[in-house]
């Protein structure tokens, strides 16, 4: 075989296997990499979002009574009277949530083992081993203090005259208290 290989040349045996596993080694970690890219975009893609809930709620809710509504999350906190029915500010799902302060990295953990020889006078041999470790007086610095924060779902419900919900949709939504990014979500069973 030539320098050079063209179309139709035969590869010698051990040469076909070598140039398989060369075309499949780059891809390994190009794979690997889309791989780990991909995750947590799926697991963001399964996270609920305020417009998920406010298409659910709607779907849902709207031409329903808002007596039913009330009866099964609970009582509005306001309501505002018009001529043509009423709007009621309905708020639930309050939790209160700690965030842990977060830190800055402790320090490596370094070991050094020094070990010295060398001849006392009467011509033994004397090893001497050292063992230093990280700085005892370091402390990790705070990056962001622990906090607490207020998590709820507040709806806006609009109704004709005779009671029957014509809009409803949250009107103030915290994130939610896992992985969710709608509070609302979580609070009224909507899933993705």
């Amino acid at each position: 075989m030539t320098g050079r290989a063209t179309i139709g040349d035969e590869v010698p045996e051990g040469h076909a296997a070598s140039l398989a596993n060369a075309c499949e080694t780059p891809m390994r970690p190009a794979r690997q990499l889309i791989a780990a890219l991909m995750l947590p975009l799926a697991a963001l893609a399964a996270c609920t979002t305020t417009e998920d809930a406010n298409r659910a709620l709607q779907s849902r809710w709207i031409g329903q009574p808002a007596e039913r509504f009330f009866a099964a999350y609970g009582p509005p906190i306001d309501e505002y009277p018009l001529s043509s029915g009423k709007i009621y500010t309905w708020r639930g799902g309050d939790k209160t949530r700690y965030i842990p302060p977060v830190y800055s990295r402790p320090e490596p953990a370094r070991t050094i083992v020094r070990t010295e020889t060398r001849q006392d006078g009467s011509g033994q041999t004397v090893t001497q081993t050292r063992v230093i470790t990280r700085d005892p007086f370091w402390e990790p610095e705070v990056i962001t203090p622990g906090r607490y924060e207020q998590l709820f779902c507040e709806l806006q419900i609009n109704t004709d005259a005779s009671g029957v919900i014509s809009t409803i949709r949250a009107s103030n939504d915290t994130t939610g208290n896992g992985f969710s990014l709608s509070r609302c979500a979580e609070v009224l069973g909507v899933g993705k």
